[in-house]
């Protein structure tokens, strides 16, 4: 009920903006306390502010912003990612908001697991669990919260994972996954090079969006988990080009 009531939260106001405590109240059913709680907890993962009796969400230029974009979606992904890690296990994890919170739900509901990641975000977004966070260097890029350059490439050498996760910006059928930022890109195909397999995690309205920069993510090694609202055609070229897809529920 509270994880619903959360949800509800991010739907609202990723579609109103800001809105009172007081319409929150009215609108969920239960009472102003309840509703304070509920924003308190997201406050405390960054996703929402609180102003003078209002509630809105955070910048969606800011990674906690999009993480409240399509949130439920994103968590069902990244329940399926976990699925793939067991208790010991190394996983590569690259930037991005289903990323993050796929870092979060392995850390959480996994023994003695090790983290490795170029974002600085997801460090800090898991730094209270027990997993073993290792945090790749380079240049910091303040917006995305990552590290990307040559020393991401260099670290991640030192490494031989079955999976590495990641995010894209779009995919098509022409250039297959993108990412709008060159060093972004760099840092994936750095980071891949050391996995047997490459998950990309994605909501399904990326699928058709062409982006910028190819990823060049090999098809053979890929994995694909995103949300049930995928269409036919696309699920069908993606398996054609050898990708295995796993739609969430």
């Amino acid at each position: 009920m509270k994880r619903e009531r959360e949800t509800k939260i991010l739907d609202l106001l990723t579609s109103r903006g800001r809105m009172e405590v007081t319409e929150l109240s009215g609108i969920l059913g239960v009472s102003q306390v309840t509703v304070r709680k509920d924003l308190d907890r997201l406050e405390e993962k960054h996703m929402v502010r609180r102003v003078h009796g209002f509630a809105e969400l955070n910048s969606s230029d800011d990674i906690n912003g999009r993480l409240a974009y399509h949130y439920e979606q994103k968590m069902k992904i990244a329940a399926k990612a976990a699925e793939l890690v067991h208790d010991g296990d190394t996983v590569m994890i690259e930037n991005g908001s289903c990323c993050a919170l796929a870092a979060s739900v392995i850390a959480s509901s996994r023994n003695n697991v090790t983290i490795v990641t170029n974002s600085a975000f997801i460090a800090d977004y898991i730094r209270s669990t027990s997993a073993n966070i290792v945090l790749l260097g380079g240049i910091y890029q303040n917006d995305s919260q990552c590290l990307v350059g040559p020393m991401v490439r260099d670290g991640a050498m030192n490494y031989h994972v079955q999976y590495c996760m990641v995010g894209t910006d779009g995919w098509s059928e022409r250039t297959g996954f993108t990412n709008k930022d060159q060093m972004r890109a760099q840092a994936v195909r750095d980071l891949s090079a050391s996995a047997d397999q490459i998950v990309i995690l994605t909501e399904s309205e990326k699928f058709g969006v062409a982006g910028t920069v190819p990823l060049n993510i090999s098809p053979g090694s890929s994995v694909v988990i995103t949300d049930a609202a995928l269409d036919e055609e696309t699920r069908n070229a993606l398996q054609e080009k050898g990708m295995k897809v796993i739609l969430s529920e």
